[in-house]
């Protein structure tokens, strides 16, 4: 038995029961109609008509301005990638004159057992 507020009174109505009364009630007391905007002279609408083409034409201008960033990006792009082979290639060079150095100074220490005080570098 319920208690409270629910004692005494029905129970809620299912929601299938519920939704074919307001679709009853819609039948009975349809929404009014809705009118149309008012009309506006032709002189506005040639205006809006003409900013549109406007704001249309801005829109393409910064498609093709972005177009042509985007072709620049992707020049960049390839270059820094030659860029970072290029320096790859120096590395590689570098690191070969390292190694090349490294044999000139052993053998210099194994004729004159010290190295020359102009041919001693500092390297990393």
């Amino acid at each position: 038995m319920p208690r409270g507020k629910t004692a005494g009174k029905a129970p809620c109505k299912p929601a299938r029961q519920l939704l074919f009364s307001e679709a009853l009630r819609q039948q009975k007391y349809p929404a009014p109609a809705v009118s149309p905007p008012p009309s506006h002279d032709t002189m506005s609408d040639n205006t809006q008509g003409a900013s549109m083409d406007r704001i249309l034409q801005e829109i393409s201008a910064v498609g093709r301005k972005l177009e042509g960033m985007d072709t620049a990006m992707s020049a960049l792009t390839a270059e820094t990638r030659s860029m970072r082979l290029e320096i790859a290639g120096f590395q590689s060079q570098i690191s070969g004159l390292d190694h090349r150095v490294a044999a000139v100074e052993s053998q210099v220490v194994k004729r004159s057992g010290t190295l020359v005080p102009s041919q001693q570098v500092n390297r990393p």
